[in-house]
């Protein structure tokens, strides 16, 4: 399975490394429902996606 076309976990503003665990961690709080809607699909397109690209968020403000 892949991502949809950008919407990588890794450009995600959501993916924090987690210092602890030395590792990126995905810090949405999904409920049980979600995470097997989300895991059940073909071609994950997370839901709570948001764009770690500056350039990408002023282009939706103007």
């Amino acid at each position: 399975m892949s991502m949809a076309q950008g919407t990588s976990c890794d450009t995600c503003s959501n993916y924090i490394y987690d210092e602890d665990y030395d590792c990126y961690e995905c810090y949405v709080s999904m409920d049980e429902d979600d995470m097997a809607r989300f895991l059940s699909q073909t071609r994950l397109e997370c839901p709570y996606y948001r764009s770690d690209n500056e350039y990408e968020v002023v282009k939706h403000q103007m």
